[in-house]
């Protein structure tokens, strides 16, 4: 089978998986709503941009961040991870895969968490749209590897967030300037980070698996 084959069949995997479940994506939109509503009415009325971008970012961060302590679940309560990383198929299909099917979950949360801060922020602009797609991109990119990274261990729902949370910062920044300023070196930021990371995390994912 072709690299592509292997991945469409790995990310397929993981959507049956949750279509048949239903216990991913419920979470992230149940999370992310909640978030939102609580941010509405914590946050007084007249308050800056910044600060309601500034929450909107860290709404979406931590429902990422929930959606990737799920990510290698499935193969870890079915004990085939190993089988899965002896495969015989190049390793970063996984990892490709995985952030494919990451990247579709947080796309589906997002779908109805943009609206809901319109609604009650008004404060959503094609900006903002474009930093969250390209933000996506990298989240789903270097969250993939740390939850490959964090599956191993012990303490696997601390050690993600203690992966992941540092490197998610620029893509908070880039998100946030991008939103609130009219011009475009954020949003090429993000594109930058993408790139970087995306490059780093399909290169480095082969060793990651390995020393698990």
């Amino acid at each position: 089978m072709s690299y592509v084959g292997d991945v469409a069949a790995l990310a397929r995997k993981d959507l049956l998986i949750e279509l048949r479940a239903k216990e991913t994506v419920p979470a992230m939109l149940l999370f992310v709503l909640l978030a939102l509503v609580t941010f509405h009415f914590a946050v007084p009325a007249g308050a800056s941009p910044r600060v309601s971008i500034g929450l909107l970012w860290t709404a979406i961060i931590f429902t990422a961040l929930l959606g990737l302590t799920r990510a290698f679940v499935p193969e870890r309560e079915q004990g085939v991870f190993d089988a899965l990383v002896l495969a015989p198929s190049d390793r970063s299909a996984i990892w490709l895969a995985k952030s494919i099917s990451v990247l579709c979950f947080l796309g589906l949360a997002e779908l109805v968490a943009l609206p809901a801060f319109g609604l009650f922020f008004h404060a959503v602009g094609w900006r903002t749209v474009a930093a969250v797609a390209l933000a996506d991109i990298g989240i789903c990119a270097v969250g993939t590897l740390t939850g490959a990274m964090a599956v191993a261990g012990r303490a696997r729902e601390l050690l993600l967030p203690l992966l992941f949370l540092p490197l998610s910062i620029p893509i908070v920044a880039g998100g946030v300037g991008a939103s609130v300023v009219a011009h475009n070196r954020y949003l090429a930021f993000l594109g930058l980070y993408d790139a970087v990371f995306v490059l780093l995390s399909w290169g480095a994912f082969e060793y990651v698996v390995a020393e698990t």
